[in-house]
């Protein structure tokens, strides 16, 4: 057994409380042995980090940052329903970036929540992914993030 939570104490990265829900859906929902998460938006202690369009309002740094927040929501809805030590792999991020016409970095936004769940979990953390421009987000949020989770 893998103690995910022991990994975060070593690199001092703390768990946020899950984010609360902006609709009519949960944080995180199991079937069988995976785990799949709503898409998580950039909150931190429940105000979104920052709004904005993607190679507008937004530079390509901070959003690569909203999106390892976004990434860290996740393994906190992930924590909360099955515990993070039952995580045998991440099996897929997708990443949505709102983004200003001509915007054409998604993927690199959206390595900010690859490079955290690598942080993490190591080989474990090598997964499937889709980064994904789309033109606007709730809340005019600038990056939203989903984690699937293959769990024992």
């Amino acid at each position: 057994m893998t103690d995910w939570k022991a990994r975060l104490a070593e690199l001092r990265i703390e768990l946020p409380p899950v984010a609360a829900p902006v609709a009519a859906y949960v944080p995180a929902v199991q079937t069988g042995n995976l785990v799949y998460t709503s898409g998580q938006l950039p909150f931190v202690d429940g105000e979104l980090q920052l709004t904005g369009k993607v190679g507008g309002a937004v530079d390509a740094e901070s959003a690569n940052l909203a999106a390892r927040t976004c990434a860290l929501n996740a393994l906190a809805a992930i924590d909360a329903l099955v515990g993070l030590d039952s995580v045998v792999r991440i099996v897929k991020v997708v990443g949505f970036v709102a983004s200003a016409d001509g915007f054409t970095g998604q993927p690199g936004v959206v390595n900010g929540a690859s490079q955290l769940i690598g942080e993490v979990f190591g080989d474990a953390g090598v997964h499937a992914r889709s980064a994904v421009g789309v033109a606007e987000l709730p809340l005019g949020a600038p990056v939203e993030v989903e984690v699937i989770a293959e769990v024992r």
